[in-house]
């Protein structure tokens, strides 16, 4: 008797054992579903700084947008903007571009017969909108008007974003808000990596055409001429004086406090010029402005009309864009031509 109880005492023993293990096999079970829950639901920090990193703001002329991920259907309005997207390796974005000044650089041309072009000039709304494009990114801002392609509000309350480089639309631009464009399209469209290897190529190559032409003892003075001919349309305060300024050179313009503007020609012969920069776009050809100079009797004792001292510089490269060290480059060779 007391051998079956004692048989009986160890074989509930066993149970309660049995059924312990099981408990704590169970709470252990139940805890580990409950740390993976926590997980799932847990913030992903990962995750979390991605999106962060995808909400881009842009404060660009006093209109702000926010970018929660990059545009994916762009059109671009004139040459320089287009030039910087294809720069950027962005032409897969690109379904329009519209006003070009002159030939797409020759390394750029395969991306580029890869975009439909809209127009000659700014394409009609009805062609803009076609496209159905989000994103607009503009050289000037004569493209965003009520005339034109309508006001960015009105853009931007059709879903289109919009960019204007902001370096051509400023008073005195230098060649640090050249970069402020380019670093802004980088980062609106994330290949901020990209932006940034662009602009530095850029400082090497106008820090090698600068150290090449070393020290400049006498500024030679130079006038630019765009167009006119009772007066004549010439840059004042402008990114193109900021790149002569860069090689030791003076735009005997450069006190006037604006842009482009129109001076008389007995102003031009008060200030004797050495060299003339012609810029060269739209139908009037560069031999038209220079025969209309030649034939100017009160410019024929100015040094560089005697000397028919021209430059001949694309509207391209003095826009404020990639070409900078074209530009650069363009004048340096004109200017200093045994450097």
């Amino acid at each position: 008797m007391f051998n079956w109880l004692r048989s009986l005492s160890r074989r509930k023993k066993s149970k309660v054992s049995v059924l312990l293990l099981v408990f704590v096999f169970m709470l252990s079970a139940c805890g580990g579903e409950s740390s993976s829950e926590a997980e799932n639901h847990a913030p992903d920090k990962e995750n979390t700084s991605e999106t962060e990193r995808k909400a881009v703001e842009i404060d660009n002329l006093g209109v702000k947008h926010v970018y929660a991920e990059p545009p994916k259907r762009v059109v671009t309005l004139n040459q320089h903007a287009t030039e910087v997207m294809l720069k950027l390796g962005l032409e897969k974005t690109m379904v329009g571009t519209a006003y070009l000044d002159d030939e797409i650089l020759p390394e750029y041309s395969e991306a580029y017969q890869q975009v439909p072009v809209l127009s000659d000039e700014y394409p009609s709304k009805e062609v803009f909108f076609a496209a159905s494009p989000d994103f607009a990114y503009a050289g000037w801002k004569s493209a965003f008007t009520e005339k034109s392609l309508g006001t960015r509000d009105e853009l931007e309350q059709a879903g289109i974003h919009t960019y204007v480089q902001q370096s051509s639309n400023m008073p005195s631009p230098t060649l640090e808000d050249v970069y402020a464009d380019i670093l802004n399209i980088g980062r609106i469209f994330q290949v901020e990596e990209k932006a940034q290897d662009v602009v530095e190529g850029m400082k090497e190559q106008l820090s090698e055409i600068k150290s090449k032409i070393g020290e400049v003892e006498k500024a030679p003075e130079v006038f630019v001429y765009d167009s006119g001919e009772e007066k004549a349309f010439t840059a004042a305060n402008t990114y193109l004086t900021h790149l002569l300024d860069m090689i030791g050179a003076h735009n005997i313009f450069d006190d006037v406090d604006k842009g482009w503007v129109e001076v008389s020609w007995e102003e031009v012969v008060n200030r004797n010029p050495e060299f003339i920069v012609i810029m060269d776009y739209g139908n009037t050809t560069v031999e038209q402005k220079k025969q209309l100079l030649l034939s100017k009797p009160e410019l024929a004792d100015v040094p560089a009309i005697k000397n028919e001292r021209f430059i001949v510089l694309p509207l391209s490269a003095a826009a404020e864009g990639i070409r900078a060290p074209i530009a650069l480059q363009t004048l340096a060779s004109g200017l200093y031509p045994e450097r």
